[in-house]
């Protein structure tokens, strides 16, 4: 049987969109959080993170964006090293609560927000928000107030602020939660649909299933298996083992490939 640790050595015969070299994180005087984390993503793959609770998913994608600094190792984004702190236009982050990114009186402005601070012209900057609101599929919310907005609304507004900012990397974390069974399937075609390097931390397993490449499973801040969903997510030992469940979709997979053994 191949490794379940092999895909992100075949990343290197593409562009490298993200390269973590040996990053481990830690808060002072605490346990770590993320513990010698190599992996490579190709530019335009679409990668599911996942792992229990717990697991070290969104502080991953933190210290991915260089809003943490490792404790150790190097973050690299298209071969260029990134300092903790400094404003990083290649990669955007989708907030697991929409309620954290959205706080200006209309979408219109949640959207214009990051660009007026990039100091684009008044022009520019109408011809972005209108790009991503057309996007996203939200134009007809641009007057309206960001809080008053549908879970599923918020949602697609705060995808359409990143995007806005033309990033080349799209960090999603959670995006499904607390949508209803419509505001998902949307938001599943419009990933299927999107071209930027996409990575979704989701415990919607079969979201990852539907949009994903590729799955990287994570367990107490470590990488413990990296390949295909079917490969990873079927393995009910290696789901177990992991604090998850095999999903529904995949335990027919799961059991033909048994009887086949």
């Amino acid at each position: 049987m191949k490794s379940l640790i092999q895909t992100a050595n075949q990343v290197s015969l593409k562009t490298k969109a993200i390269a973590l070299n040996n990053i481990c994180f830690s808060y002072e005087q605490e346990r770590a959080i993320l513990t010698d984390i190599n992996l490579d993503i190709a530019s335009g793959e679409t990668v599911g993170l996942i792992g229990a609770n717990g697991a070290g998913k969104t502080s991953l994608f933190l210290t991915i964006c260089g809003i943490l600094k490792p404790t150790y190792g190097e973050v690299k984004l298209f071969d260029r090293p990134i300092e903790a702190g400094e404003f990083n236009p290649e990669i955007g982050l989708v907030f697991q609560n929409p309620d954290d990114q959205l706080f200006c009186p209309t979408v219109q402005d949640d959207i214009a927000f990051g660009l007026e601070n990039i100091e684009l012209s008044p022009a520019e900057i109408k011809v972005r928000i209108d790009a991503a609101l057309s996007l996203t599929g939200v134009t007809h919310l641009a007057e309206r107030i960001s809080h008053q907005l549908s879970g599923g609304e918020k949602c697609m507004v705060a995808i359409a602020a990143v995007l806005a900012m033309l990033p080349q990397i799209v960090l999603y974390d959670e995006p499904s939660a607390n949508l209803d069974l419509r505001a998902r399937r949307r938001l599943i075609h419009f990933l299927n649909s999107a071209h930027e390097t996409t990575v979704i931390s989701s415990h919607d397993l079969e979201l990852i299933i539907e949009v994903c490449d590729r799955v990287v499973m994570l367990n107490q801040g470590r990488i413990v298996a990296d390949g295909t969903p079917k490969e990873i997510m079927s393995n009910s030992d290696l789901m177990e083992t992991n604090g998850l469940e095999v999903p529904h979709s995949l335990t027919h997979y799961h059991q033909g490939v048994m009887s086949n053994e």
